[in-house]
């Protein structure tokens, strides 16, 4: 599936993500799990910053997976069940603080 199978008119604000996620079945991209090929994908891109030793992770919380650090293409897909729910994503390096940016999911629509 291409990502406008998925979503449409995803926007990431300050504090929080707009627009629409579609609801599938079949779809193998986001698990082996029979059970987690159906729902709502929300897939979005972290920009990876250019700094030697820092991490990028991220984590939907009220998910059901924990923090996932990403890889090279900061591509990153969550199967989201409610608009409660948020995504937290934190920028680390040894010796600094992290940095931790979470993003409301409130103004998400999830389709049926």
């Amino acid at each position: 599936m291409h990502v406008d199978d998925l979503q449409s008119g995803i926007i990431v604000g300050e504090s929080g993500i707009t627009g629409t996620v579609k609801h599938v079945t079949g779809y193998t991209g986001f698990s082996g799990d029979v059970s987690e090929q159906s729902g709502n994908y929300l897939v979005l891109h972290c920009a990876i910053p250019d700094v030697a030793g820092v991490t990028i992770s991220t984590e939907l919380i009220g998910g059901v997976h924990g923090p996932v650090t990403l890889d090279d293409d900061g591509l990153i897909i969550y199967r989201v069940t409610s608009n409660t729910q948020s995504i937290k994503v934190t920028a680390s390096k040894t010796g600094w603080p992290p940095v931790v940016k979470t993003y409301s999911l409130s103004d998400l629509t999830l389709a049926e």
